[in-house]
């Protein structure tokens, strides 16, 4: 539904910035196929060639590869207003700065690149592009998460204090020393945060267990991990469960046990 109605909208109008000809090539007749709702103008092999089009055109959105000679994408960001852009990165590389990406309001995509994976990513970024423009709060946070995804990518402890949390109409900043406990539910994650706020987001528990700091959060269970700090107490009471500062049990999978008790001594010592 969403598609359809996106469909007969006005073009959003995109650029393609990758120094890889058969890349650029690739993925422009992919949206030709699939994404009718972008209308690209213009393509660049390389950063400056990029400043050079944003100069020049009108553009919503910017499909950008991220490892490009002389200048990478995450440079190339920093130098441009980049709160005005969605941006979708193209990359070929597993690493730590995916990590940063999920972490942050910008989608990405790895090549090769997958049809059904890009018209997610379109969807997601007009849809984001849409309340942007309408609610200036998600500005605001879109904004924030872009200053935060330059901190991660510049910081050397390789360890996320905020991330940018996906919902169904949005996304918002979430400090993860409030984040209590995150419980799986189907492909959502619902985050219940030391205020007794709860957060369904739209990435599954695996995602966030990349993210999050294994010091500080642990995997009790396949549904569950928790933040320590927020641990009140053991439980071998009808069973193994982990007490939270909020008077909730979490089961603590028996495969598990051990490794929680360990975890929970050296937590408890400061590493």
């Amino acid at each position: 539904m969403i598609r359809s109605i996106f469909a007969n909208m006005y073009k959003y109008r995109a650029i393609i910035i990758d120094d890889e000809k058969n890349l650029r090539e690739s993925l422009a007749v992919m949206l030709a196929g699939h994404c009718p709702e972008i209308a690209l103008c213009g393509f660049a092999q390389s950063a400056t060639e990029g400043r050079k089009l944003l100069q020049n055109q009108q553009v919503d959105f910017i499909f950008l590869d991220i490892s490009m000679p002389d200048e990478d994408g995450f440079t190339f960001l920093q130098s441009i207003p980049k709160e005005q852009y969605g941006i979708i990165f193209v990359t070929s590389h597993e690493e730590y700065s995916l990590l940063a990406l999920k972490a942050s309001a910008i989608d990405y995509l790895l090549k090769p690149v997958n049809p059904d994976e890009l018209i997610e990513a379109v969807t997601k970024a007009i849809r984001y592009h849409e309340l942007r423009q309408s609610k200036s709060e998600i500005r605001t946070v879109y904004q924030e998460s872009l200053k935060n995804l330059d901190y991660h990518l510049q910081s050397e402890s390789k360890k996320f204090d905020k991330i940018t949390v996906a919902e169904q109409f949005g996304f918002r900043i979430v400090n993860t020393n409030d984040l209590m406990y995150l419980k799986a539910d189907s492909n959502y994650t619902n985050l219940h945060l030391s205020d007794n706020k709860k957060i369904t987001a739209t990435r599954t528990l695996g995602e966030f267990e990349k993210m999050l700091d294994d010091e500080i959060f642990f995997r009790i269970h396949k549904s569950s991990i928790i933040n320590l700090s927020h641990l009140k107490a053991y439980s071998s009471y009808e069973g193994n469960y982990a007490e939270m500062a909020d008077g909730s049990r979490l089961a603590i999978s028996r495969r598990k046990l051990n490794e929680f008790r360990e975890v929970v001594m050296r937590f408890s010592r400061g590493g």
